[in-house]
């Protein structure tokens, strides 16, 4: 397990390895690692200009690691107005990307993954959950048949009395599918024309 102490010490030992340090004993007593690397990147800004680049970072983590790196050798990060909050823009030399900062920075951002790992693992098995294992992967389920073309699915209409349903609208349908306020309507009508008629046969019967 890694303590903190641990981890100071292996990422002042990535910066000392980049710097040139090649021993062990160099890599220990490398106090002058960042002017070195320093050092190197005028001389590289010399005969190679610097240059735009845009930085995606996968995470919050790693954007924070990069932009104190970038910081740390005198390079300015920014974005622009509308850009995702981890994209990281800076002007700097093709060259000091390729052998330096890109490569140091993947080196940081692992050792402090692992680091950020190994204490999530013991916290949450102390206070969550001793069983760490992952997730089951099953197998996806089979999808339903598609339902063939011109047929229709039927659903029930709840009926208030049992001889018919209530539809969206508010009309009462009857079990014949009609509708009950237009038959209504209909036997009015025929039983007002009755009546006319029955007037009108009086009507002639007088006048005779």
């Amino acid at each position: 397990m890694m303590d903190e102490a641990r981890l100071i010490e292996k990422l002042r030992l990535v910066e000392a390895l980049f710097a040139g340090a090649t021993t062990e004993g160099e890599q220990v007593a490398a106090d002058h690692a960042r002017q070195r690397i320093l050092e190197r990147l005028r001389s590289m800004e010399v005969e190679d200009p610097p240059v735009e680049y845009r930085f995606s970072m996968g995470d919050m983590w790693s954007r924070r690691v990069f932009v104190a790196l970038l910081r740390r050798y005198g390079l300015t990060p920014y974005r622009y107005r509308r850009q995702r909050y981890t994209t990281v823009m800076v002007k700097v030399s093709e060259r000091f990307v390729n052998e330096t900062l890109w490569p140091q920075f993947e080196r940081l951002s692992g050792t402090l993954q692992e680091y950020l790992s190994e204490v999530t693992d013991r916290v949450v098995a102390q206070v969550i959950s001793e069983d760490l294992s992952e997730a089951v992967v099953l197998n996806e389920p089979q999808a339903l048949p598609p339902t063939p073309s011109g047929t229709t699915t039927a659903h029930p209409a709840p009926h208030a009395d049992g001889a018919g349903g209530t539809t969206p609208g508010g009309v009462t349908q009857s079990a014949g599918g009609g509708d009950t306020k237009g038959q209504a309507g209909s036997r009015t009508a025929r039983n007002k024309q009755k009546r006319r008629r029955k007037r009108n046969k009086r009507k002639k019967k007088r006048r005779r």
